[in-house]
């Protein structure tokens, strides 16, 4: 895309000021909770300024980072009280709402006039700085008026609105090319445009091509609105960045429609928008932020770590009704091409579709879906948790091209059983993964004597068995002798229960070829086929090895 050209303009000052109460509403709860405002909502906010302990400066009407200041301590108390004396907007602490010093620092807000707000868990320092300085930016731009009355965090009505004004079609993204939101339309639109929507984003090839090309970096850079030209089948583009306080938040691309220029004026209208997008990106930002609170709540719920009321109350979950969480993991076939990421986007699409009340949890390569809610009667649930496994394991499948196993838990009664319940699927989804069975739901019970053999081999693998076993002494020949297979030959033998023409048949070799190779496993390692002793070693040695040598356990 080197045709790209600037379109002359400027964008918003970043000076423009705002009030408390508007840059809490374009930030959000997701990033500052407020405590106490004694001057009320009104103050005047100009800056964000970090406390220097080396150089304690406070000034006017900026909002004072309290970093590394106990919320619960004298230091924190006397900190409100110089903010005050020096006309400060307010003090943000970290979280936790400190008890029971808490009165003594409301008595100095109110005193001092200056509020006192605590950033959440979920946002660090670094983080809120941005998010501020972006929000005091956004706070202060006037508004545009043809979308004065879009609801502040509402991107597909921002987008139907900017279309309605430009005469083509617009998607809002943000600085990943993810589509946020797009506007609506009855005609026929670009191929591009469509893969763009039906993904979410824009295609990985695409971006790519755009990286290479310089555009990124034109985009962020220019801080106004770039233009293309019609060139061939893709229409005439526009494309703003939003930015505020000096942090890119998205972009507005717009598009001709049906072989029909856009309004003379585009550009000009594109630029306001970008101003008025601010706000609204970054609410939306630290808005769906909650999504990301409720993960991490939902994960520490499974992993055991915190308060189970806290958490459940954090994840909007009911802490005492029955609940089951399951393991979702992709087995055989290709990944999918987003990989886990791409996975836990399908798996929540999925599990809204079908109506369960769930949190999405990724995992390593899978996920962990926490299903809450559930059925009073123990039958019922466990019948709703397989019906639910069922489903999205075909459907993934569907999806995806590769075969997604899921392991169910047990149905508990509680939140505080899904730790419970998340081992026990952990332990049936590993038994899915590890057989090449035709099966791609089931309980830990279902599967108990994979189950059982995984935890044997587990709890034997700190064991010290004799450096020269029939085994041992295998490997080291497969690999002193290059384009040897003994090790593979006897493993296939001994899972097919010593059947020369199952094992040949999974090897693909004739059953005399196996027959020779059986002679040279003998002649190698003095391996006793006939004892039971040696061949359950040999099995146990070989699930040990399995691992190392590429093969399923």
């Amino acid at each position: 895309m080197t045709d790209l050209q600037e379109s002359a303009g400027r964008g918003a000052g970043a000076g423009d000021q705002g009030t408390l109460e508007r840059l809490l509403s374009v930030v959000g709860a997701g990033a500052v909770e407020l405590h106490t405002a004694p001057e009320g909502l009104r103050t005047q906010v100009t800056g964000v300024h970090v406390l220097d302990a080396l150089e304690p400066a406070i000034r006017p009407r900026e909002l004072l980072l309290a970093v590394g200041v106990d919320p619960g301590s004298a230091h924190a108390v006397d900190v409100v009280r110089r903010a005050g004396e020096a006309g400060a907007a307010g003090v943000v602490f970290g979280p936790g709402r400190p008890e029971p010093t808490g009165r003594a620092l409301q008595t100095a807000a109110e005193e001092g006039g200056t509020a006192v707000l605590f950033r959440t868990a979920w946002c660090t320092w670094a983080q809120l700085v941005g998010v501020l300085r972006a929000g005091l930016a956004a706070a202060g731009a006037p508004p545009m008026p043809a979308t004065s009355g879009v609801p502040l965090g509402d991107l597909d009505s921002l987008a139907e609105a900017v279309a309605a004004l430009v005469g083509g079609s617009v998607t809002i993204e943000d600085t990943e090319s993810r589509v946020l939101a797009y506007s609506s339309t009855e005609e026929n639109v670009d191929e591009m445009r469509r893969l763009t929507i039906l993904g979410r984003r824009v295609p990985p090839w695409r971006v790519a091509a755009m990286r290479e090309a310089g555009f990124f970096q034109a985009l962020w850079g220019a801080g106004d609105v770039l233009h293309r030209p019609a060139h061939g089948q893709d229409p005439e583009r526009l494309v703003g960045a939003v930015r505020a306080g000096g942090e890119a938040l998205g972009s507005i691309w717009v598009a001709a429609v049906a072989g029909r220029p856009l309004a003379p004026n585009a550009t000009e209208t594109l630029r306001a928008a970008a101003r008025t997008a601010a706000a609204h990106l970054l609410h939306h930002r630290t808005h769906s932020s909650d999504g990301r609170l409720v993960e991490d709540a939902a994960r520490a719920l499974l992993e055991d770590r915190g308060s189970v009321e806290v958490l459940a109350e954090r994840a909007s979950l009911p802490p005492r009704e029955p609940c089951a969480v399951l393991a979702v993991g992709i087995g055989s076939g290709h990944p999918a091409d987003d990989g886990p990421s791409g996975l836990y986007g399908l798996l929540t699409l999925h599990c809204a579709a079908l109506g369960h009340r769930v949190v999405v949890v990724p995992a390593g390569g899978g996920a962990w879906v926490l299903v809450s809610g559930l059925e009073r009667d123990a039958r019922r649930a466990d019948g709703q948790v397989r019906r639910l496994g069922s489903a999205l394991a075909d459907q993934l499948s569907a999806t995806i091209g590769s075969t997604v196993k899921a392991g169910l838990g047990d149905v508990v009664p509680g939140l505080a059983g899904a730790p419970a319940s998340r081992r026990s699927a952990e332990r049936a989804l590993q038994a899915l993964l590890a057989t090449a069975g035709p099966h791609t739901v089931a309980r830990s019970e279902d599967v108990a004597d994979t189950v059982g053999i995984l935890q044997v081999v587990e709890a034997l693998r700190e064991v010290t068995l004799p450096p020269r076993t029939s085994v041992a002494r295998l490997r080291e020949f497969d690999a002193d002798h290059g384009g040897s297979c003994l090790v593979e030959t006897l493993r296939a033998y001994l899972d097919h229960f010593g059947d020369v023409s199952a094992a040949s048949r999974a090897l693909g070799v004739h059953a005399n070829s196996l027959r020779y190779r059986l002679r040279r496993i003998r002649q190698v390692s003095g391996l006793d086929l006939e004892s039971p002793d040696a061949r359950l070693l040999a099995q146990v040695q070989l699930r040990l090895g399995a691992e190392a040598d590429g093969a399923r356990p």
